[in-house]
């Protein structure tokens, strides 16, 4: 079990970000399950299902004077020219608006967070998406076929950002 608060002390945090209840948005959530129960993450990382609710975990690790030295952010986007079932790595600023929802209520303030951990802390901040079909208008859970099939590159990508953070 995972102890709250346990995740300052490691060296490579990896954040899955959306909503499972809209589709292909669940793809954060859907990798860090599949982390969990195809991979032995090692003990310098965690891998973590943080939902919408990313901005008390940047609180907690600008405030805490043990850091890790990696910060992995896995999600759900639509880029424009994007494949669907595509991966990308994006730079923070290329958050688009309407997924800074997830990152806080007020939006400004946490990407500004995340800008900040980025650039005037010594952690590695990688973005890596997904090309999305779509997201439902409605609920919806469950993601489509191509977006579902990228899961497991995902894992491996994050597996291999892990290994090299030792």
């Amino acid at each position: 079990m995972f102890e709250p608060g346990s995740h300052l002390t490691k060296r490579c945090l990896v954040f899955g970000c959306g909503n499972p209840l809209f589709g292909d948005d669940g793809f954060g959530a859907q990798v860090i399950e599949h982390l969990l129960t195809n991979y032995e993450i090692p003990r310098h990382a965690a891998c973590l299902d943080i939902g919408t609710a990313i901005r008390d975990l940047l609180f907690d690790i600008l405030l805490s004077p043990q850091r890790p030295e990696q910060i992995v952010i896995v999600d759900a986007m639509n880029l424009a020219g994007g494949v669907p079932g595509q991966i990308y790595e994006i730079d923070v600023d290329q958050i688009q608006a309407e997924k800074l929802s997830d990152f806080s209520l007020h939006q400004f303030p946490t990407t500004n967070m995340l800008k900040e951990i980025k650039e005037g802390t010594n952690i590695d901040v990688r973005v890596l998406v997904v090309q999305i079909t779509e997201l439902p208008d409605e609920v919806r859970p469950g993601l489509s076929p191509v977006v579902a099939a990228a899961v497991p590159e995902m894992c491996r990508r994050i597996m291999a950002i892990i290994d090299q953070t030792h």
